[in-house]
């Protein structure tokens, strides 16, 4: 495992893509896994937070299309793919220790991830939840306490997941092309890109991810969207939908409106410093 200063030094301090209030966010950390873990996490991710009696706070996410394992004070649990936006309300005191994890984990966890869309399901992996919850009580500043829980989440992990196989290392592949190449607006893009037939590219899919490759694919082009829209406020709407490869600007805002549940123009008033408030009132949710 490595020592304090090289997973410090991993953390990710810009915002979270798939958040859509990064100024409502909790303290929240990213850090680079590993190297031991990193076929099979792409990265950690620790919120911590103290909200004051009577409030909530609301985080809105357009969660990547990926499973996630989460340690909380009272349990594991494993986050499906999403199709939708989603949201989790906070209140009191609490941390979570989440993995988001890479197509190759995801088989050795759940047998049919499609099973677990649009789900938030306890599991029971005691030991993980013991050394990770330790590991996050114990002594020492935030970054000693997240290296800790990090280095106990990485053990358990390279202990129960076995290497991956090529096929295993094929889905880490395409997850990361589909995400990273915006030039990938169609699921031949995405094949041609990996050099196989369509229909390959969608049981791979199926079987690491529990989403299929056009859906993988809207999910990053609406989080790109939602990050150019808070990014650029003097940016204009239809200029975002082409720059994305939208048809067109009614395009885009109807996927948004169909997925996120919100307008484009409604979402960029709540994100500019003129829209709505970023911090909850006594008693409200936000």
């Amino acid at each position: 495992m490595p020592d304090a200063e090289p997973l410090e030094d991993s953390r990710q301090k810009t915002q979270p893509r798939g958040i859509l209030y990064p100024a409502r966010l909790p303290t929240f950390d990213r850090y680079a896994p590993p190297d031991a873990v990193a076929r099979l996490v792409r990265w950690f991710w620790i919120p911590e937070w103290q909200i004051q009696p009577g409030r909530t706070s609301r985080q809105h996410l357009i969660a990547f299309p990926a499973c996630n394992l989460v340690v909380e004070p009272d349990l594991v649990g494993l986050s499906g793919p999403t199709t939708r936006a989603s949201h989790r309300d906070l209140s009191g005191t609490g941390w979570g220790v989440g993995a988001l994890l890479r197509p190759a984990a995801v088989p050795h966890l759940v047998a049919e991830p499609g099973a677990l869309r649009d789900t938030y399901r306890e599991i029971e992996i005691p030991v993980l939840h013991e050394t990770v919850g330790r590991a996050m009580a114990g002594p020492g500043d935030a970054a000693t306490r997240h290296r800790h829980a990090i280095e106990a989440f990485s053990d358990w992990l390279a202990a129960s997941v076995p290497p991956p196989d090529h096929e295993a290392l094929l889905a880490n592949t395409m997850a990361d092309v589909i995400d990273t190449d915006p030039t990938i607006r169609t699921v031949k893009d995405a094949a041609e890109r990996l050099n196989v037939s369509a229909r390959s590219l969608q049981r791979l899919a199926a079987r690491y991810v529990g989403l299929s490759p056009l859906t993988m694919i809207r999910r990053r082009r609406l989080q790109e969207a939602a990050e150019r829209v808070r990014a650029e406020p003097g940016l204009s709407l239809a200029a975002v939908a082409a720059d994305l490869g939208y048809s067109d600007h009614a395009h885009l805002a109807n996927e948004f409106r169909t997925v996120l549940g919100l307008t484009l123009s409604g979402y960029r008033e709540e994100v500019t410093p003129a829209g709505g408030a970023t911090a909850a009132s006594p008693g409200s949710t936000v």
